[in-house]
């Protein structure tokens, strides 16, 4: 069992955004231990895992919990149970990952041409340092 410290060191969440997604049922609560202290598994650590990578994504904590409503469907398919009884679920995050999935294609081209402009600058000034120092000898 972990204490919030030890996943927060893992996820790179703080404790105040743990317990704010706990507040607002993005995670369930924690197991507690005889004083009240939270008490984190294994798997609620890669499951606060998944919630950052989604974050990261730019899913919003309402597309988020959408999302995980349903729990790790992946996990319980793989468990036995019936993949009928998730096709909502699953049409669901196939829809909110398709939006994103096109929104970061458009960021991947933007910043594909931000990096070949600021290539061609770079290349540009390399290019008169190198004139301007055969000049100079």
């Amino acid at each position: 069992m972990l204490t919030i410290s030890q996943v927060t060191e893992r996820t790179g969440l703080t404790p105040y955004t743990l317990r704010y997604y706990e507040k607002i049922g993005v995670l369930k609560g924690p197991s507690r231990r005889a004083g009240g202290a939270r008490s984190y598994t294994e798997s609620d650590v890669s499951y606060i895992q998944c919630l950052v990578t989604l974050k990261k994504l730019g899913l919003s904590l309402e597309e988020i919990t959408e999302f995980t409503r349903d729990g790790c469907v992946m996990d319980r398919i793989q468990q036995g149970e019936d993949p009928d009884h998730f096709t909502p679920t699953l049409n669901k995050r196939t829809e909110i990952l398709s939006k994103y999935l096109l929104d970061l294609e458009a960021k991947r081209q933007e910043l594909d041409h931000m990096i070949s402009l600021a290539q061609e600058k770079l290349n540009g000034y390399l290019e008169l340092s190198k004139e301007r120092c055969e000049e100079l000898k």
